[in-house]
């Protein structure tokens, strides 16, 4: 069987020789670089399956290398792994699309768990910042011209599942209905607030407090 193809992006060297031997049980690496412009030429020739990636880079940092790659509509999943413990850095990265926000000193299986979950299209958020970042959310001003929808209870269910990290598989298999049906929820969902990608859901479903 063939394994997701992986692209590590991260300045300093010995961090990423440890992540390699993470990475490599699960995936297949095929590129690793040290700035953002390199990653945004690797995912351009490489076009991995995933890409790991470092904040602070030289020449672009991860975010605006993630940002590139969305203008250029590489659709590739991001999962930024950083030392930035800051609610801002996260929620930045959420924004601009990022699927995956993990903090260096977690246990290296919860950056598996974070690839995996980005692979099947979800969002994964380090627990020990998820609640802080809900927080904070929760904190910013409204926004009056934030869209407003009536949520059926299923499709609540299934943001609080998003929210938590979990991928339409898994949240099928916890409610007991097909991934497809999940699907179309989600887009559903995300058709009525106008929302373009799951990352965006994520975020109104950490600020409606469904964590």
């Amino acid at each position: 069987m063939t394994r997701p193809t992986i692209v590590l992006a991260d300045d300093h060297r010995i961090v990423a020789e440890g992540l390699k031997s993470i990475l490599a049980g699960q995936f297949e690496l095929v590129g690793v670089v040290a700035d953002g412009q390199a990653m945004l030429d690797a995912a351009r020739k490489l076009r991995p399956d995933a890409i790991v990636a470092d904040i602070t880079m030289p020449l672009l940092n991860g975010i605006e290398a993630l940002e590139a790659l969305r203008k250029e509509e590489l659709k590739i999943p991001v999962v930024f792994l950083t030392m930035h413990r800051d609610v801002e850095y996260a929620s930045q990265a959420l924004e601009a699309g990022a699927a995956g926000y993990v903090l260096k000193h977690a246990a290296p299986d919860e950056l598996v768990q974070a690839v995996r979950i980005a692979l099947d299209g979800g969002v994964f958020v380090s627990p020990a910042l998820a609640g802080e970042l809900f927080q904070a959310t929760r904190a910013r001003p409204s926004d009056n011209d934030e869209p407003r929808v009536t949520l059926s209870s299923r499709q609540r269910e299934i943001l609080r599942l998003l929210a938590d990290g979990g991928s339409a598989k898994e949240i099928a298999n916890a409610l007991d209905i097909s991934p497809r049906t999940v699907e179309f929820h989600k887009y559903k969902v995300m058709e009525s607030l106008g929302l373009k990608s799951t990352a965006e859901l994520i975020q109104f479903a950490i600020k409606q407090g469904f964590v």
